[in-house]
């Protein structure tokens, strides 16, 4: 059975200062004492003090893993100080649209296990928490894990800031006015938090795959639906009331695809994983199951040129965002990202021709480095805000 963790005790100030050191180097790829001192705004014996006793509760470690700065080489390298994940236990659940994951891990997002399941979770939403919510406790059964510090649920929705409601019409319609998370608090007794699927994908990313060299880039999920997640200055950016990203229904001039939305021409009715594959059955008609069909092993020449023009109308859909935001990278996670160089190709090209070209040549395009998981580590990294600091 999984039991809430308990809640942390007061703190004294030195206490507090502590455990706001560790925190920053927690949420970081490693951190010298000179940033936290910038960061905090403590003098730097402080924060020595505070190192210390985190090195000496085996917290924290210290190497010195930072590279050299421009000149000779013979500088000294700033030590980077790393945390040590702790005996605390989060999981994680990654909702689609016909299937969902579920992982349990580590505070440092470090998968210890993890199940996909394929059920129509548009359907019917209270089936899909269930079975969410029993798959999570498989794995705790499995592994032995008596307590969660904490549970994180994407879905491929707008979710309300303020609230945690998913805020929507036309799709996710079931899911409309609910609130995932306060669902699966009901179903495991631990805390849990939501947020839509491809700021997750960009937290991933961020954390453990192709943005963590890069402060400012947009994640776009391409699957069964076009969302996307920009990340400024190292954090996801979720906007004013958390519906920053909502890009699937860009209106894309001259198209006649019909949207679920019920518009024509919306930027996921012509570029998702359904409308590459009804493109490409057409020459494969013996394998029309597009669940069944892995885009990365489509190679002949119809396929690849599908693929590759979906990717231009991607990038020609993104050129303005480049104009405007000026990011370092386009990180293209979910199928479609995964597919192969010549959707990515087909970014970029447009990338290239329609974006200025300071800008362009200032932007690299990469597939998710996570793949289509980058979502389910997101939510992992989410999940372990919840942990106790010191437990």
């Amino acid at each position: 059975m999984i039991v809430p963790s308990p809640a942390p005790e007061r703190r004294s100030p030195r206490d507090r200062t502590r455990e706001e050191v560790y925190a920053l180097i927690r949420g970081s790829h490693g951190m010298s004492r000179s940033a936290l001192s910038t960061l905090t705004g403590l003098s730097s014996s402080t924060v020595g003090h505070a190192v210390a006793r985190l090195i000496s509760e085996g917290r924290v470690v210290e190497a010195d893993l930072s590279p050299m700065g421009p000149g000779t080489g013979s500088g000294r390298r700033a030590a980077l100080l790393t945390a040590v994940p702790g005996p605390a236990r989060v999981a994680a659940i990654d909702f689609g649209h016909q299937h969902f994951r579920v992982a349990v891990g580590d505070e440092a997002a470090q998968v210890i296990d993890e199940l996909y399941v394929r059920q129509p979770v548009d359907e019917s939403p209270p089936a899909g928490l269930d079975a969410a919510a029993a798959a999570i406790q498989e794995l705790c059964d499995r592994h032995g894990i008596t307590d969660l510090a904490g549970v994180a649920v994407g879905v491929p929705g707008t979710v309300e800031r303020a609230t945690g409601i998913i805020r929507m019409t036309t799709i996710l319609s079931n899911w409309s006015g609910m609130s995932p998370g306060l669902e699966v608090e009901r179903r495991l007794g631990v805390p849990a938090l939501v947020d839509n699927d491809a700021t997750l994908g960009a937290l991933g990313e961020r954390h453990q795959g192709a943005g963590q060299h890069h402060e400012d880039f947009l994640y776009v999920k391409a699957s069964h639906g076009v969302g996307a997640a920009l990340v400024l200055s190292g954090e996801p950016y979720r906007g004013g009331t958390g519906f920053a990203g909502a890009i699937g229904h860009t209106h894309i001039e001259g198209r006649p695809e019909l949207c679920r939305c019920g518009s024509r021409g919306c930027l996921e009715a012509v570029v998702s994983v359904p409308s590459v594959m009804e493109q490409i059955s057409h020459t494969r008609p013996q394998s029309d199951d597009e669940d069944e069909m892995d885009l990365a092993s489509l190679t002949d020449s119809v396929s690849t040129r599908v693929l590759n023009e979906a990717g231009r109308v991607l990038g020609q859909a993104l050129a303005d965002f480049i104009n405007l935001v000026n990011p370092t990278a386009l990180v293209i996670g979910g199928e479609l990202g995964s597919s192969g160089p010549a959707f990515i190709g087909g970014v970029r090209s447009s990338v290239n021709r329609f974006a200025q070209s300071p800008l362009a040549s200032a932007c690299v395009v990469l597939p998710a480095q996570l793949g289509t998981r980058a979502e389910l580590v997101g939510a992992l990294v989410l999940a372990g805000t919840l942990v106790a600091p010191g437990s």
